[in-house]
């Protein structure tokens, strides 16, 4: 574990006064498997005050060289290594994770370039508390096509290696889109998505790089609306 209690926050306890009245802080995890810009968008939301009265609890990556572990230590934000590449960790890692979740008492968990898949067991413990960041347009139910705001007709890409498709594919159209977690993979209602053209010139590194510039703005949106639904935010 790596950091302490200074990591951006408005405060670092559960409750605040606010105008002579508490409000609650929501905790967010942010789980990362590499590079970790999007937790770096949401850190500099946090310690600018776009997001009022949302703290990172914990950091938590299945990766012990993720770039994104170091940032958060530049933070000072509590980090976390729990070992996870292969399936057969899965059981004894997902066991850790829910431990550490209920230690740094969190309200929502942020899949935020997280590599790995959650078990159903899993994933159902926490209904409507983890929203993932995923590099494809997604539609608002579950069935394998989505429509752009064009009207063009796309499919929705699923799972791993998605910018990688989209370019394979030959696609006009491709986005991100943060939505819950569900044990279906990537089904979960939406949340926010937003759309991007796919250039002729486009390859799998610089489409990648396109998608990230958005995405820093669709998490911490994405971040936003949850606290304000849960009435942490004044609009």
């Amino acid at each position: 574990m790596i950091g302490n209690k200074d990591c951006p926050a408005e405060n670092n306890f559960k409750s605040q006064p606010t105008n002579g009245h508490m409000q609650s802080v929501l905790r967010i995890a942010v789980m990362i498997s590499g590079n970790g810009s999007n937790l770096q968008a949401l850190i500099d939301a946090i310690e600018s005050k776009q997001l009022a009265n949302v703290e990172i609890a914990v950091v938590i990556s299945n990766r012990a060289d993720a770039h994104g572990l170091q940032r958060a230590l530049r933070h000072q934000c509590p980090s976390i290594y729990i070992p996870w590449t292969r399936k057969t960790q899965q059981q004894d890692a997902e066991a850790k994770i829910r431990q550490i979740l209920k230690i740094f008492d969190v309200d929502l968990i942020i899949l935020a370039g997280w590599l790995r898949i959650f078990s159903p067991g899993f994933i159902e413990q926490y209904p409507q508390r983890i929203i993932n960041l995923h590099p494809a347009l997604l539609p608002d139910n579950s069935t394998d096509t989505y429509v752009t705001a064009n009207g063009a007709v796309i499919p929705a890409l699923r799972g791993l290696h998605v910018v990688r498709q989209a370019i394979e594919a030959d696609l006009p159209i491709t986005g991100s889109t943060v939505h819950y977690v569900v044990p279906e993979v990537d089904a979960g209602p939406v949340i926010a998505r937003v759309e991007i053209p796919i250039l002729p010139n486009d390859t799998e590194d610089t489409l990648h790089e396109r998608l990230k510039e958005l995405e820093h703005q669709l998490i911490v949106e994405a971040v936003r609306d949850y606290a304000k639904q849960a009435k942490l935010i004044v609009p």
